[in-house]
């Protein structure tokens, strides 16, 4: 075991290192050796992978290793920080060698000749690392694509092709993120979610949500080999990870136009519910002010009377069933509120008079 640490270890230096400009020094020989390492810490991933003990016992000397460099005043660049990460070292190791320019040419020559060593060269692997560098390569770029499309509100970039494409691109990855990994596509969109400009990438979200399953994309890219042949996989994995993400659920239904929540709702019948249980709740924080004659918020962030207005207004536009399981919500909660009919008492018969719906 300790021996096993100890490689694990050095291995994480070695990558911290491949993004340092340290790399002028190395020649093919060290490239090879560098590989042929990270090679066989993935055959320890596949092999040690189900034992608990001894995942638990290396990323915690790895988590104690970088707290202490951390501690003494540097900033290291991560290496390795976790078991599962063992599974992709050589993908990791390759690609920051090549993003590296402080590499020499001859290491650099080997490296490529190393990843694509053309036709008719055998590989042992099931899984090439050159398919491996594609679909990194894909991610990454969608990645920068939704990035780059948060900034500047009145650009291009907000018209609904873009959306859409950017929509086809998060699938297309949500698809290739291994289920085996932890937490796998949820994960995947925590990071997005954490690293990106959130409003940009709820509307993407949202036009994800609402691309037919013939998207031209998203149907030449099911017929790649080895892509999963399920394209409703991304948009359930999408409404998953909403459901389980309160803070980005709110987010989404509370930023995003109402006529887009609605579209959404009416596509998806566990996300409306939800939408519906958020107005319902946001409406019980306001009050009736006698002087002004309108409902108000006690607090800033309170939902004010007009965009609630305007969100029930929309989905009562919608088509059934939706129209009809918001009505029906409605007319419960005024129901349980004390069924008044005349306005200022109860919120729900305000919204249901305004909505003219009420009796």
């Amino acid at each position: 075991m300790e021996s096993l640490l100890q490689h694990f270890e050095r291995f994480s230096e070695v990558l911290a290192v491949s993004r340092t400009t340290h790399v002028r020094t190395w020649d093919p020989a060290t490239v090879r050796r560098a590989l042929q390492w990270a090679r066989y810490l993935r055959h320890v991933h596949r092999r040690f992978g189900r034992h608990a003990r001894i995942r638990m016992a290396l990323e915690r000397r790895l988590q104690n290793q970088w707290r202490l460099e951390g501690g003494s005043g540097s900033s290291p660049v991560p290496g390795l920080t976790n078991f599962q990460a063992l599974e992709r070292c050589d993908l990791l190791l390759s690609l920051r060698l090549l993003e590296n320019r402080a590499l020499g040419d001859a290491a650099y020559h080997y490296l490529l000749q190393e990843l694509f060593p053309g036709p008719g060269v055998p590989d042992a692997d099931p899984e090439t690392l050159q398919g491996s560098l594609a679909r990194l390569a894909r991610r990454r770029s969608a990645v920068h694509l939704l990035r780059l499309s948060g900034y500047g509100e009145n650009s291009v970039l907000e018209e609904d092709s873009v959306l859409k494409t950017q929509a086809e691109l998060l699938l297309a990855r949500l698809r290739e993120v291994p289920k085996a990994e932890a937490e796998g596509p949820s994960r995947f969109l925590s990071i997005l979610w954490e690293r990106l400009p959130q409003n940009n990438f709820l509307k993407v979200i949202a036009a994800a949500l609402l691309l037919p399953p013939s998207s031209p994309r998203l149907q030449q890219e099911e017929l790649e080999p080895g892509t999963p042949k399920t394209l409703a996989d991304g948009d359930q994995e999408l409404v998953r990870w909403l459901l389980t993400k309160s803070d980005a659920m709110a987010a989404f239904c509370r930023n995003l136009p109402a006529g887009l929540l609605t579209s959404v709702a009416g596509r998806h019948p566990e996300l409306s519910r939800v939408y519906l249980g958020l107005l319902a709740d946001w409406a019980r924080h306001l009050h009736y002010d006698l002087q002004k004659g309108i409902w108000i918020g006690t607090e800033s962030q309170h939902v004010p009377w007009e965009e609630l207005y305007g969100k029930f207004q929309s989905l009562c536009q919608a088509p059934p069933p939706l129209k009809d399981d918001v009505l029906a919500a409605l007319e419960s909660c005024k129901a349980k509120d004390g069924d008044f009919q005349v306005r200022g008492l109860s919120i729900w018969t305000d919204l249901l008079l305004a909505l003219g719906c009420g009796s």
